[in-house]
């Protein structure tokens, strides 16, 4: 099966030795350079056959290469943690890439030239062909394999990094959630098939389905080491990244027999295709909401007289009324989004119902997940609660770029490659407090607000003296009041203590003491710190 793959690659990879020919031949080394495997005890020093020959230049050999005497022009390195494809030779590749070879070398004593895209338009078609044609043909065939496409964003990201000519992964945030290519060409060239063995998982990720590059040529680059002039220098990065530790690259069986539901059904060349057509989006949409056809104007009509309204009621004088709401963990459904869910500072903390697993809530997003994702089921695909449900913490988050779709915890997540709110998701700690525990302490307040752990208080604090343990306020205390003597004082919990949700709140203009379940609270003007409240924990 390896061989007919290799086999097959090789048909498909020719000699891209004159990819930059025209600009590089006349480039010339006398140094012998030294390649470093990380994992070999020695170095592999590299000879050329004919000493009368100039020696070629290469970045890295692979250990399991280290007795062939390689001299490659082409240079790959995928991310360890990342989905990344092999770049094919083609005919078509190599006038690609010479085209801006000879657009650099003409723009070079150009003056005010405007700065243009660092893949023209005209040929994205080539480098999705090249990709998609390896993807379509891999043996045995693939049953999910996904049609990829090209991505902007993926491409400006691609841009910012080929223009900082490290050849290096980066930047290193993004890796996180996304996979990358680098490599970078000078001198001569030999086929880089040999490499195919070694990259096979990644060239055939099924699910990494979208792609943006960039062609940089660097004036100078250090290259391990190495000063290479003029070296084209590409970065490509894809999405969603695999290479899963433990997880196949793709599912055999009869092509596009196995493609995720949102295909629906469509197949392109042995690949999943979503088709061309696409819904129009505005600017604020979330991307998974669908658009709004506006409504034509309607006709005026007679306008109705409106009944006289009623004289009201003369309204009684209101009074400020204490918080109502008991509990600060919110029960919820399986189905419920975070974007249906009040907002603020009281409304991060849910209690998931058990038997979520194969509930139809949708998930987009991994470690960022966006605002229309079920609550519940990203905690699971996080893993911060399992199939018994349980406590989840949440944290909203500004505009997110895109998020990254993944299969983990028995959740398979979705992608969404335009900006939308996003939250995470965090594990409910506890934590055990005595009777003079503060706010300050354990949880002081931070903008927008803080997780605070669920506290246990022990009995008969109620008898602590309010030196040592004091109450400032009444609902709203300060962040040095006694965190269980509050809580009784609230009437959250007994004298014999139990569990507290706190949350922690930025500072009042004044507290106003008063005697409630046997404790007396302090009164205070114009405090220093932050507040908090106390809740009521169901059993």
């Amino acid at each position: 099966m390896l061989a007919k793959n290799i086999a097959f690659l090789r048909r498909e990879l020719g000699e891209l030795g004159d990819i930059v020919s025209a600009a590089l031949r006349t480039r010339a080394h006398t140094r012998l350079p030294t390649v470093v495997c990380p994992a070999c005890p020695e170095p592999y020093i590299q000879t050329p056959r004919d000493p009368s020959q100039r020696p070629e230049m290469t970045a890295a050999i692979p250990c399991w290469l280290s007795a062939l005497t390689l001299a490659l022009t082409l240079l790959v390195l995928s991310a360890r943690e990342g989905a990344a494809l092999f770049l094919p030779d083609s005919n078509e590749l190599r006038q690609l890439l010479s085209r801006y070879q000879d657009d650099q070398n003409s723009t070079d004593n150009t003056a005010g030239s405007r700065t243009r895209r660092a893949i023209q338009w005209t040929d994205r078609g080539e480098l999705l062909q090249l990709h998609n044609k390896l993807r379509g043909g891999v043996y045995p065939t693939a049953s999910n394999m996904e049609y990829m496409v090209w991505d902007d964003e993926l491409e400006r990201s691609a841009t910012h990094w080929a223009e900082e000519c490290q050849w290096e992964h980066g930047p290193k945030d993004l890796l996180m959630s996304i996979g990358q290519n680098l490599a970078v060409h000078w001198g001569r060239y030999r086929s880089p098939a040999n490499h195919v063995q070694a990259w096979y998982d990644e060239l055939v990720w099924a699910t990494t389905s979208r792609v943006g590059c960039a062609v940089h040529v660097c004036p100078r680059m250090n290259v391990w080491g190495e000063i290479w002039e003029n070296a084209v220098y590409l970065v490509c990065n894809y999405s969603p990244k695999g290479n899963w530790i433990g997880e196949a690259p793709y599912q055999h069986g009869r092509p596009c027999s196995q493609c995720p539901p949102s295909y629906g059904g469509s197949c392109r060349d042995n690949l999943c295709f979503k088709g061309d057509s696409q819904r129009s989006e505005t600017e604020d949409m979330n991307e998974v909401e669908k658009a709004q056809i506006p409504m034509s104007p309607r006709t005026t009509a007679k306008p109705v007289p409106r009944p006289k309204p009623k004289p009201a009621a003369p309204k009684k004088p209101s009074t400020p009324k204490a918080p109502t709401s008991t509990f600060l963990a919110q029960n919820i459904k399986c189905e419920t989004k975070m974007r249906d869910k009040c907002k603020g500072a009281a409304c991060n903390r849910f209690n998931c119902p058990a038997n979520c697993q194969n509930k139809k809530g949708k998930v987009w997003g991994t470690l960022f997940y966006d605002v229309q994702s079920s609550i519940c089921r990203a905690a699971m695909h996080y893993g911060i609660i399992n199939n018994n449900g349980g406590l989840v913490d949440t944290t909203r988050k500004d505009k997110f770029p895109f998020f990254v779709k993944a299969t983990k915890n028995g959740i398979e997540s979705f992608s969404k490659y335009k900006a939308g709110n996003a939250f995470v998701v965090a594990k409910v700690e506890r934590q055990s407090v005595d009777c003079y525990a503060t706010m300050v302490e354990i949880c002081p307040f931070k903008k927008p607000y803080s997780n605070c752990p669920r506290v246990f208080c022990p009995a008969n604090c109620k008898n602590e003296p309010s030196y040592w343990a004091p109450v400032v306020g009444n609902s709203f205390y300060t962040d040095s009041s006694s965190i269980c003597r509050a809580a009784i004082h609230a009437g959250v919990i007994q004298a014999g203590g139990g569990y507290v949700d706190v949350l922690a709140l930025d500072k009042k203009k004044s507290y106003v003491g008063v005697l409630k379940n046997g404790i007396q609270s302090e009164s205070k003007s114009n405090p220093v710190g932050g507040s908090f409240r106390v809740f009521a924990v169901r059993e």
